[in-house]
């Protein structure tokens, strides 16, 4: 593209890559099973079937409530980015002029700019849609939540069935909720692109670094490994 370097087709290769390996070692790959989104999935399972045992259901339709407020504040949050992107695009003129006077900034041009800030809108969009069906996603798995049939009076398959429609409606949510948040952490990488191709490189793999540490190697993940008879969880530290 005019305008860009090898340099900046490269960065941009290393970023779109990086995303999809992240996804594909997250959800998809062999190792998958150890990631803490996987592992959070069985026990939004066992919250599902130990709800099924309650007859007063309202902790968990406050918990539920949780998740979509949650959810519904970053879709906002996408929104707000999206439009504060967008107005990047009114100064294209002053930012190429200050970017010029910058040392560790290369030369840009205005072309250049508007499809950079075109990129990072697109990314924060990609997250509101994510957000935004997560909390679609939620109110359908409040809906299941509150139609779980009663231990008492349904058939085993009823039983079972409710609980398997409400947890994969949940896992779903999750799911999507998470996709959402990764977007934003890859939007804070996308960043370095602004101040050059070496810093996008440079900011894309520390935001890939850090991500793949939370999921598989953070303090997080270490709760759910059981300590051994011999070394008893401390009370104090967690460990």
């Amino acid at each position: 593209m005019a305008g860009f370097t090898t340099l900046d087709t490269i960065a941009l290769a290393f970023f779109l890559l990086s995303w999809l390996g992240y996804h594909y070692a997250v959800e998809i790959g062999p190792h998958s099973g150890r990631s803490l989104n996987v592992m959070m999935n069985s026990r939004r399972a066992r919250w599902i079937r130990e709800a099924m045992e309650r007859d007063n259901r309202i902790v968990d339709t406050q918990v539920m409530g949780g998740l979509q407020n949650g959810t519904a504040f970053f879709a906002s949050t996408s929104l707000i980015a999206i439009g504060g992107s967008l107005t990047l695009l009114q100064s294209t003129d002053r930012v190429v002029a200050l970017f010029a006077d910058l040392p560790f900034a290369g030369t840009t041009t205005a072309a250049v700019w508007e499809i950079k800030v075109i990129g990072l809108s697109a990314i924060f969009g990609y997250a509101f849609f994510k957000f935004a069906w997560s909390y679609r996603l939620f109110n359908y798995c409040v809906i299941l939540l509150g139609a779980l049939p009663s231990p008492r009076q349904a058939t085993l398959d009823e039983i079972e069935q409710a609980v398997h429609e409400t947890t994969q409606m949940n896992i779903a949510a999750g799911r999507h909720f998470n996709r959402g948040q990764r977007a934003f952490f890859f939007a804070l990488a996308y960043l370095g692109w602004f101040l050059g191709p070496v810093a996008f490189i440079g900011f894309t793999g520390a935001v890939l670094t850090a991500m793949w540490r939370r999921q598989f190697a953070s303090d997080a993940t270490r709760v759910f490994r059981r300590p051994t008879p011999s070394q008893p969880p401390n009370a104090e530290t967690g460990r």
